[in-house]
Formats: structure tokens, C-alpha cells, sequence
């Protein structure tokens, strides 16, 4: 399934991020939901069940940052979605899909006057 949709990116042209994700503007919505309510949970039973790499904890906590660049269109849609690689694709692809339904009719302000690339992300800690 994932390999389809890559296919269908590549056939239909959607482009990649650009490499500096750090220039790109900071993705601004309406209302932000809860990240942390949202996938806490999950990202720590993944780590638990090991099919995540576990960052060493810091003062007695563990905190895994997913950082992703959206691709958001003039109507206001997000076209694509890259998390950024942390060794755990069921929570870079979680996160992405929290983020999908985040963008859906939340934009503030405008949307861009053409395709445009924003970045997000966010930082779980337990």
C-alpha cells in the first residue's frame, strides 16, 4: 500500500521537500490539537514493544521529537506529508496522519497562493 502511494506521488509529480527544512515557514493552524493526548500513547507502546529505537531519557524522562514538512495547496489541502526519518515508521506514518486530519479546515489565515512546502512537528515526552 505505501509503496502504491509512492508510486502514484512520483507518476503524478508531487515534489519532494526541499533538503532545508529549517527555512521552510512554520505551518500556522487555528486550532492545535493536543499532540501529546493524541499519540503519547501510542509512541510509548512502540518504543515498550521495541519496534522503536528508544532515545536515552533525560532526567528521568524519554522524549521523541517528529518533525514533518506538508505540502499545502492554494485550495488549503495538504498535498503530502514527509516525516522526517527517526527510525520508527509506525510513528513518523501515526504523525502524519494525526497532522492530515489536523490540516483539514483549519488553516489560519490564507492559504498559499500556490503549492507551498511549512513545516511542524512535535515532541512526546513520558
Amino acid at each position: 500500500m505505501i509503496a502504491l502511494f509512492l508510486a502514484l506521488q512520483v507518476a503524478t509529480g508531487v515534489a519532494a521537500p526541499p533538503a532545508d527544512w529549517a527555512a521552510l515557514p512554520q505551518l500556522r493552524l487555528s486550532a492545535t490539537p493536543d499532540y501529546a493526548a493524541l499519540m503519547t500513547k501510542f509512541v510509548h507502546d512502540e518504543v515498550a514493544a521495541g519496534r522503536c529505537a528508544a532515545p536515552p531519557a533525560v532526567a528521568g524522562k524519554v522524549s521523541i521529537t517528529v518533525d514533518l514538512a506538508i505540502l499545502i495547496s492554494a485550495s488549503g489541502d495538504a498535498l503530502r506529508i514527509v516525516p522526517k526519518a527517526i527510525n520508527c515508521p509506525t510513528v513518523e506514518q501515526f504523525a502524519a496522519g494525526v497532522v492530515q486530519k489536523a490540516v483539514r479546515g483549519n488553516l489560519a489565515g490564507a492559504p498559499p497562493a500556490s503549492d507551498s512546502w511549512y513545516r511542524t512537528g512535535m515532541t512526546l515526552s513520558w
